[in-house]
């Protein structure tokens, strides 16, 4: 059941599993995280100096410098044990999103706020997503974003910055743009997880309301700014699943996470084919007897 993927600086695959965090170094799977006996993972990260960080659950956060652990949790500072995703700014400040909110680790301590996500854009600024809204920080103050009714962006689920400067973000709406004075709503589906692919193209991953499939889709960079982008369905799951997290590699592949009786594991689309990671008994990673599976809008037989 896999969360998020994440690509190290040698190239090689990071995968948060609710079983561990493992890595592909494109010949076999190691469970890195074999050796902590409890914890289901959220997210990894590799910061700047090489270390890995991990986040968990409900057991907080470790840090890895290849040789050996050390934990993390409330407390040493953490807001909560119960952390979702990891960041690292420009300064080098790891910031872990939890269940209450952004925990900010300089190295020595941590700082917390209510705020949940966070980004860093080209010019410094932090933009946090939560719950309440998206607010923007400028090193002084909280920029709250709000729509033309002149009310805050309500449930923001993810956020990132495309390769123009804009700030992409998701809500119950759909999915936004925001050159740093408009806001453009361009798709009315919304997204779990978020990405810009080096062509300029979105991915996502994200439950389609209100029949509640499951989708991994790509919206094309050359319609992005048209009244109604271009949308190709790659994987589309009925029944009981999500899918999760996505990475594009540095050989332009997707990976992407699966979670569910139908579709569970990781997975690499290389523009073609979808290559499913069979398990150690040799059984593939889709199936189950409750739902369907569509690639590019061909049923999968289960």
């Amino acid at each position: 059941m896999v969360r998020n993927v994440k690509q190290a600086k040698n190239g090689d695959i990071l995968i948060a599993a609710f079983n561990g965090v493992v890595r592909y170094d494109g010949k076999s799977f190691t469970n890195i995280t074999s050796k902590i006996s409890s914890p289901s993972f959220w997210d990894v990260l590799e910061d700047r100096k090489g270390n890995l960080w991990f986040s968990s659950r409900d057991s907080g956060v470790y840090h890895y410098n290849g040789k050996s652990f050390q934990h993390f949790t409330t407390k040493d500072g953490l807001a909560s044990n119960m952390v979702f995703s990891i960041y690292e700014d420009k300064k080098g400040n790891i910031w872990f999103g939890t269940s209450v909110g952004a925990s900010r680790y300089d190295g020595k301590s941590f700082q917390n706020s209510k705020e949940m996500l966070v980004l860093e854009d080209k010019t410094g600024k932090l933009s946090f997503s939560t719950g309440g809204g998206a607010r923007i920080y400028d090193g002084k103050t909280f920029t709250v974003l709000k729509n033309k009714a002149g009310k805050p962006f309500t449930n923001v689920g993810t956020i990132i910055e495309d390769k123009k400067g804009n700030i992409l973000f998701s809500n119950v709406d759909g999915l936004w743009r925001y050159d740093g004075s408009t806001f453009t709503n361009f798709s009315k589906r919304g997204a779990y997880a978020l990405i810009e692919d080096k062509k300029g193209n979105i991915w996502t991953t994200g439950e389609v309301i209100p029949n509640g499939d499951w989708v991994l889709s790509r919206y094309d960079q050359k319609s992005l700014y048209n009244k109604k982008p271009r949308l190709t369905e790659i994987i589309l799951v009925q029944g009981p699943g999500m899918l999760c997290g996505i990475l594009e590699a540095n050989d332009g592949s997707i990976w992407f996470g699966g979670l569910g009786s139908i579709i569970s594991g990781v997975f690499r689309y290389d523009g073609k084919t979808i290559t499913d990671f069979k398990r150690k008994d040799g059984k593939l990673n889709y199936g189950g007897k409750e739902g369907k599976l569509y690639f590019r809008g061909k049923e999968v037989k289960l």
